[in-house]
């Protein structure tokens, strides 16, 4: 899995750094993290740590996550909404609630366990738990998924992807209007809540989106959005950026408009 990385704030130090990560990755326990300490997959400043140590202000923490032993990437019989396949790649419609690879709180029942039942072969990659895979949803969203069937389609896609040759095009219902821009905000990880994005005018991420609204009805709009970059979250983050969340959106979104909507 990809290594995480937090700095500590200026109300954190003197914390257990065992007892700070289980604070901000709720999804994993307290003895989890003290045996990813021991093994050497938790670095405080670039080297090794013990696990009681002090943390102080501007600390940097790198965890390189392992997944729990359930996980595994076993062929599941999912039904799958295939769009177009061939002997090089196959393009899917991804539902809403379904997880694209294994990971924390979601070791099977995924599109790769998926895929894997279905095609049985997939093109390797450099996380042995995402095979084929070039680009990912967040869990809540819907849309088409591609996956390479073979290191040169995997080669090729990753690279269309990577230099902007390929347009994803998303539509949404958000809160509010917002302005037809093409809003650049730099995005990263939340200094406090560290499971979150946010946009960050200093140390994060470039992070540009085309926005554009289709249909309002003095409430809500419909949202065209065209990502120019591939930020985690960065739709739901550059909308909540606006003043104009998803609806329905549990982190990003208002509460009582969720409700009442």
């Amino acid at each position: 899995m990809n290594p995480e990385s937090l700095t500590i704030q200026p109300q954190e130090p003197g914390q257990r750094i065992d007892k700070l990560l289980a604070l901000n990755y709720p999804l994993f326990s307290r003895t989890y993290f003290q045996r990813m300490i021991e093994e050497g997959f938790v670095l405080l400043n670039g080297h090794p740590v013990k696990k009681r140590i002090a943390l102080e202000t501007g600390d940097e923490i790198e965890v390189c996550f392992q997944l729990p032993p359930e996980s595994s990437l076993a062929p599941e019989e999912i039904p799958l909404d295939i769009l177009y396949e061939d002997e090089h790649l196959i393009a899917v419609n991804k539902p809403e609630g379904m997880v694209v690879h294994p990971g924390p709180g979601h070791p099977t029942g995924t599109f790769v366990n998926a895929l894997l039942a279905h095609c049985r072969e997939l093109a390797p990659t450099t996380d042995p738990l995402r095979p084929g895979i070039v680009h990912r949803l967040d869990k809540e969203t819907s849309g088409v998924l591609l996956a390479a069937k073979t290191p040169l389609a995997h080669q090729k896609l990753v690279h269309a992807f990577a230099s902007r040759q390929m347009e994803k095009t998303y539509l949404a219902v958000c809160l509010g209007r917002p302005p037809a821009i093409t809003l650049d905000a730099p995005i990263g990880r939340h200094p406090v809540h560290r499971k979150e994005m946010a946009v960050l005018q200093e140390g994060g991420k470039e992070a540009i989106s085309q926005i554009q609204t289709l249909a309002f009805n003095d409430s809500i709009s419909l949202v065209l959005i065209r990502p120019k970059t591939g930020r985690t979250h960065q739709i739901r983050v550059h909308l909540k950026h606006l003043g104009t969340p998803i609806l329905g959106d549990a982190v990003y979104g208002r509460s009582k408009s969720n409700e009442e909507k």
